[in-house]
């Protein structure tokens, strides 16, 4: 399946699921570059499903604040917020 895609609706894709379930098996932040390669995604895609599970405002319409992406000198950094994790709780 091509994830380009499964982006059409991100908050509710498979790569959204992986996606969180990666962060949530981590108790610190991840770095974006490893989870491309375990998620075998290219980064421009990650990205833009961060962007539908943060905090960012697309079309309008806030994103439900699942996941922070935060900088970490050269490394950019990506970990789940308390709602995420309540999120992926419920899910399980």
């Amino acid at each position: 399946m091509n994830n380009e895609a499964v982006l059409m609706n991100p908050a509710s894709s498979t790569l959204a699921d992986a996606l969180l379930h990666e962060l949530a098996l981590s108790s610190t932040p991840v770095p974006v570059l490893r989870l491309t390669k375990r998620l075998r995604v290219r980064l421009s895609s990650l990205l833009r499903c961060v962007a539908y599970l943060g905090e960012d405002i697309i079309a309008g319409n806030p994103g439900p604040g699942w996941v922070r992406l935060h900088q970490d000198g050269d490394r950019t950094l990506l970990s789940l917020t308390q709602k995420g994790r309540d999120k992926w709780q419920q899910e399980k």
